[in-house]
């Protein structure tokens, strides 16, 4: 285990994603931010590094993508990578582009030779309702028919008086997909919005998605209700099921669900303990986002029967969220996610990543 921890001129590092590479290396891309601010629209690159056993110890970083520094580009911030191994062998690289912090776009670009070089980028996310989106690390995923899906939050954002930039935390839910491989988008679905009548400051924030059986999708969206919400698609990602609370309770931080390639079990991670009245606010900012647990689970006839979870961090001080995993066999896997900590001297969760190899 070891850290990515901030440094002078390196303030956070934060969201990765994993690929094996064809010499059997394990690259891990994740958002490097360079200057003095470690704010989620500072400026940041996307970095990687790479290990040569298995995900024990890692080299020295490398820059994969950073903005344009042409000020008439307006790109300010490079972040929330997802790595994919694409249908003609090249390696995807998918990342968020911030303009502004009310304009975003979401990016795939590809690499002919093992992430050494990246071509032109291609939109992912059409901007066809304006405002801003948000699509987390390590969330892309291939469904069995060779569909990729990217699940994306839609917040609704403008220029307001006196040149001030409005974007609303309230999020809703789309789905955007390509059926070439990547090189033409469209979005598939309606907007799924949180329902029920109930307030919530969040709405259907940070989606992601797991494919349970051909077609069949399950979806699940960040709250500040508690609970992750969920809902279930059919017929590929064209229509939804309306939301629901679903079994994994939480602060208002994200889940993420992977399946072991392995054995065909299912991983949850996430926060299970809401921030609710009461509890004890730690020293560095957290959300709320400790305990960090996993939790195994298996999709038959009666749905998801999930284990029972077992705690992978649990410093009260700390947080511990957004994170990422490669299975490298039936019972190891290696992880990242962000781990900052007040024994560190970090001022957020969010400012440094952990990386560590676990048994299941």
């Amino acid at each position: 285990m070891f850290d990515l921890a901030p440094k002078a001129g390196n303030p956070r590092n934060s969201e990765g994603s994993f690929l094996r590479l064809n010499d059997g290396r394990i690259a891990l891309a994740y958002s490097r931010y360079s200057g003095n601010s470690a704010d989620d629209h500072a400026y940041a690159e996307i970095a990687c590094i790479f290990s040569s056993d298995n995900g024990e110890t890692f080299g020295d970083e490398r820059i994969l993508v950073r903005p344009n520094p042409d000020p008439a580009a307006n790109e300010t911030n490079c972040m929330s990578v997802t790595l994919m191994r694409m249908a003609n062998g090249a390696v995807g690289l998918f990342y968020l582009l911030k303009r502004n912090h009310i304009v975003s776009e979401y990016l795939l670009r590809r690499s002919s030779d093992e992430m050494e070089t990246f071509g032109d980028p291609v939109l992912c996310v059409a901007n066809d309702m304006p405002g801003y989106y948000v699509v987390n690390n390590d969330r892309v995923i291939r469904m069995a028919n060779g569909r990729l899906i990217v699940p994306a939050a839609h917040h609704p954002s403008a220029m307001g008086l006196y040149g001030k930039e409005s974007c609303d935390g309230r999020a809703t839910a789309g789905f955007y997909a390509s059926d070439d491989d990547g090189f033409t988008w469209r979005r598939i679905s309606p907007w799924i919005a949180l329902t029920g009548g109930a307030y919530s400051g969040t709405g259907m924030q940070e989606p992601g998605l797991i494919e349970l059986a051909p077609g069949v999708l399950y979806a699940y969206f960040r709250t500040d209700l508690g609970r992750q919400y969920e809902s279930v698609s059919i017929d590929g990602g064209a229509s939804w099921f309306p939301a629901q609370p679903s079994r994994f309770t939480a602060p208002a931080s994200p889940l993420l669900i992977k399946r072991n390639e392995f054995t065909g079990k299912l991983y949850a991670i996430w926060n299970p303990v809401p921030e609710y009245y009461g509890r004890p606010r730690a020293k560095v900012w957290n959300g709320g986002r400790t305990p960090l647990v996993i939790a195994e689970g298996e999709f038959g006839e009666g749905g998801i029967r999930w284990g029972a979870p077992r705690v992978i961090e649990d410093d009260p001080e700390g947080g511990f969220c957004y994170p990422a995993i490669l299975f490298t066999g039936e019972k190891t896997a290696v992880m990242s996610y962000c781990a900052g900590g007040v024994v560190d001297g970090d001022e957020m969760c969010l400012v440094r990543t952990r990386i560590r190899t676990i048994e299941l």
